[in-house]
C-alpha cells in the first residue's frame, strides 16, 4: 500500500467517554450517541422525498453542506444500493472545511451493522485531502463523491453550476459555526438548484428559514426525532424566472445517451469509452489496428507520479486529481496488483535547492502524499541515504495495456480493429457518418469522439497538436540486478521502473525499464541505437547503483518506441474541436506522456459536460483542460 503521514487530528474530533463524536473546536457534537443513522434518513433522505423522488432517473445529485463523518452521504449510498429503481449514477457533492481521519471514519460507521462495510470502502479511498475537490468512485464508478475541502464559500464558489435535485444543510450549529449558515452561503446554494430542488435541514432556527425564503425557498417545520422535536425541509421554488444555463452548456449536452463512435482505442479513448457506457450509451471504438492499445499506449509498462512544484501550479493539482480517478479505477477494475500494476509509490530525485513543497502543505500534514525521502524511502529505492529527493505516495507503475483492456471490458462497449476513419460527416437529420479511406461507412453515430493520439491532428486540424516521439529501454532483470533491486520506482532525469511482474506470473523473471527520450515533431516509431546509449547513459546519472547490471554484456535489452501526442502548453484538451458547434465531434487527447494520469480523469470531465453532472475538477481547472482555451 502506498505510504501516508499519521498526524494527531485530536482538534478536529475527539470521542467521549459515551462514544460521542464532540468538536473541540466548535465545541458541539456530530451527532446524537443513539439514533443518528435514524435522524440521518428522517431529516435528509425523508425530507428530501427519498429514495421515492429519484426512481428511475438517469442520475440524481445531491449537495451537501458539512460531510461531517458522512454518516448522511453513506446513508444515501445504502439507500441507492437497496433500491430496484434507483438511479444509473448518483452524484453526492459535499463540503467540508475540516476533514475527520480514516479512523474515525471507520469508527463512526462500525456503530451501524448496514453501513460497516461501505464505511470501509469510504475510509479505504480517505486519504490526500488537501484544501480543494476529490472524486472518490464506488460500486464501479456508479456512485460519485465529490469532497470539496475548504469554507463552503469559496467551495462552492469554485463549482460549475450544476442543478442539484437534494440540498442536505447539515454543519454544527448555526450558534457556533454561523459561517456556514450564512446568507452568503445560502445564496451560492441557489445557484445550484432548479425549480423542484427539495432541501432538508435539522434545524429550525429562524434566522436560517429567513435567509433561505428570498432566496425562493418555502420551508416548513417537520416533525422531528428524540432529542429533536423539529426539522426543517422545502423546496426551491421562486416566483420569478429562473435564470438559465448559458446556451453553449445547453448544446454541448446530449439529450439522452445513444451510440457513440469513439475514435481511438488507446487509453483515451477506452477511458472515454468506459465513462459513456456506465452512463447507458452505446459505444463502437474504431481504431486503424487491429488490436486496442496499438499506439502509445503499447507501452510495455510506464510509471504514474504527481507533478509536484513549490506553488502547487495547475499541472500540479491537475496530476494529483488525475491519478485519484486512475487509481480508483485500478483498484475496481479487476487489474492483478503486481502483475498488472502496483502501487508502489516512487523517489523523485531532485536538486537540493528543488526540494521545496507548497508551504501551505505545513497546515495540512498528514493529508499531503509527497514528503521529502527519508533515508529509509531512499533504502528501498537503492539509492544512498543521502541523496535529495522527494518521496511520492500515491504512485505506482502500470501495464497501459491491462487497463485499456479493462475499460473496454463493457457489454455496451464494441471494439473495431483495421477501421481507418478518414472522414466524419454530418448526416442530415442528426448525427455524424464516419468513413473509411475508400469512402466507405464504418459507422453512424448521434456523437463522436476523437481520441486517435497523433491521428487526431487529420481528424481535427483546428487544434494545435504535436507529435513527440519517445523511445524506451526495457528488459529482464538478471538475477544480480534482481537481489539489488527495491522494486520502488525513481524518476528525475528520465525514470527507472524495476521488479516488473512478467505477465505469466511467478517463475518468469522480473523486468525493468528506463527512459524516455523526447523527440518533437518526430513521428517514425523505428527503434534507434543512439537511443539507447542516451537512455543508458541517463540511467547511469539516476542510478548508479543499478545502471551497471542494466549494461551488462549478459542482460537482455528491447527497445520500444512510441509517439504521443501534445498541445502548446502541455495541457489535455477536452471538448468540441470546433467551438461553433458544441453538439459536433469532441476531442479527448493531447495527454502526452502522462497518459495514465489524465486519461480517466478527462473521461470523467467530457462525460460529466454532456450529461450536466457535477465536475470531477473546479471549474478554473475544467477551463483548463477545454479545447476552446485555444480560440481565446
Amino acid at each position: 500500500m502506498a505510504r501516508g503521514t499519521v498526524f494527531d487530528m485530536s482538534d478536529i474530533l475527539t470521542w467521549t467517554d459515551e462514544g460521542q463524536p464532540f468538536s473541540p473546536r466548535f465545541q458541539d457534537v456530530y451527532h446524537t450517541i443513539t439514533g443518528a443513522l435514524a435522524q440521518a434518513r428522517h431529516v435528509f433522505l425523508g425530507g428530501c422525498g427519498l429514495p421515492g423522488a429519484w426512481a428511475d432517473a438517469p442520475q440524481w445529485r445531491v449537495l451537501e453542506t458539512g460531510f461531517g463523518l458522512g454518516l448522511n452521504f453513506l446513508a444515501t449510498w445504502h439507500a441507492w444500493r437497496e433500491d430496484a429503481r434507483r438511479p444509473q449514477i448518483l452524484h453526492f457533492v459535499s463540503v467540508e472545511a475540516y476533514p475527520v481521519s480514516a479512523a474515525d471514519i471507520r469508527r463512526a460507521a462500525a456503530l451501524h451493522p448496514e453501513l460497516q462495510e461501505l464505511g470501509a470502502q469510504l475510509a479505504e479511498q480517505w486519504h490526500g485531502l488537501l484544501p480543494g475537490f476529490h472524486r472518490l468512485a464506488f460500486d464501479g464508478g456508479r456512485v460519485l463523491l465529490t469532497l470539496c475541502i475548504g469554507d463552503a464559500r469559496s467551495m462552492l464558489r469554485a463549482h460549475q453550476p450544476f442543478e442539484a435535485d437534494s440540498l442536505f444543510l447539515d454543519g454544527f450549529s448555526p450558534a457556533v459555526n454561523a459561517d456556514m449558515w450564512s446568507p452568503e452561503v445560502f445564496k451560492a446554494l441557489a445557484r445550484f438548484c432548479r425549480p423542484g430542488t427539495a432541501v432538508a435541514t435539522w434545524t429550525v432556527a429562524r434566522a436560517v428559514r429567513d435567509a433561505l425564503v428570498p432566496l425562493g425557498f418555502v420551508v416548513e417545520k417537520a416533525s422531528g426525532l428524540p432529542p429533536k422535536r423539529d426539522c426543517l425541509r422545502g423546496r426551491y421554488a421562486p416566483a420569478w424566472p429562473v435564470r438559465r444555463r448559458p446556451q453553449a452548456e445547453d448544446a454541448e449536452r446530449a439529450p439522452s445517451p445513444e451510440h457513440c463512435a469513439v475514435v481511438g482505442a488507446g487509453l483515451a479513448g477506452a477511458a472515454v469509452a468506459h465513462a459513456l457506457a456506465l452512463r447507458g450509451w452505446r459505444v463502437t471504438v474504431l481504431d486503424a489496428a487491429g488490436h486496442p492499445a496499438a499506439g502509445a499506449s503499447a507501452l510495455p509498462f510506464g510509471l504514474m507520479a504527481p507533478h509536484v512544484s513549490p506553488d502547487d501550479a495547475l499541472l500540479s493539482r491537475l496530476t494529483r486529481a488525475g491519478i485519484r480517478a486512475t487509481w480508483a479505477q485500478l483498484t475496481t477494475l479487476g487489474l492483478v496488483e503486481g502483475t498488472d500494476w502496483a502501487p508502489t509509490g516512487a523517489v523523485e530525485r531532485r536538486e537540493a535547492a528543488l526540494l521545496r513543497l507548497p508551504p501551505s502543505w505545513a497546515q495540512t500534514e498528514g493529508w499531503n502524499e509527497t514528503t521529502r525521502a527519508t533515508a529509509a524511502m531512499l533504502a528501498e529505492a537503492g539509492l544512498p541515504d543521502d541523496t535529495p529527493a522527494l518521496f511520492h505516495a500515491r504512485a505506482g507503475w502500470v501495464k497501459p495495456h491491462r487497463l485499456v483492456a479493462a475499460w473496454l471490458d463493457h457489454a455496451a462497449i464494441a471494439f473495431r480493429g483495421g477501421a481507418h476513419v478518414e472522414d466524419i460527416e454530418a448526416v442530415p437529420g442528426g448525427g455524424w457518418r464516419l468513413r473509411d479511406v475508400h469512402g466507405r461507412v464504418l459507422t453512424d453515430a448521434d456523437r463522436v469522439v476523437i481520441a486517435a493520439g497523433p491521428a487526431t491532428r487529420r481528424l481535427a486540424p483546428a487544434l494545435t497538436l504535436q507529435s513527440v516521439r519517445g523511445q524506451i529501454v526495457w528488459g529482464e532483470m538478471p538475477p544480480a540486478m534482481a537481489a539489488r533491486s527495491h522494486r520502488i520506482p525513481v524518476n528525475g532525469d528520465g525514470h527507472l521502473i524495476a521488479g516488473v511482474g512478467a505477465p505469466a506470473g511467478a517463475g518468469h523473471p522480473l523486468q525493468w525499464m528506463t527512459g524516455s527520450t523526447y523527440d518533437p515533431g518526430d513521428t517514425d516509431t523505428a527503434t534507434r541505437p543512439a537511443d539507447r546509449a542516451h537512455n543508458l547513459a541517463r540511467l547511469a546519472r539516476l542510478h548508479p547503483v543499478l545502471a551497471p547490471f542494466a549494461q551488462d554484456p549478459q542482460a537482455v535489452l528491447r527497445d520500444w518506441a512510441g509517439v504521443r501526442c501534445a498541445s502548446a502548453d502541455r495541457r489535455p484538451l477536452v471538448g468540441p474541436i470546433d467551438p461553433a458547434d458544441p453538439s459536433g465531434p469532441w476531442a479527448c487527447t493531447a495527454l502526452g506522456s502522462r497518459g495514465l494520469s489524465f486519461a480517466a480523469l478527462c473521461a470523467e470531465l467530457l462525460a460529466a459536460r454532456w450529461h450536466g453532472e457535477p465536475l470531477p475538477v473546479p471549474a478554473a481547472q475544467a477551463r483548463a483542460l477545454d479545447t476552446r482555451r485555444l480560440w481565446r
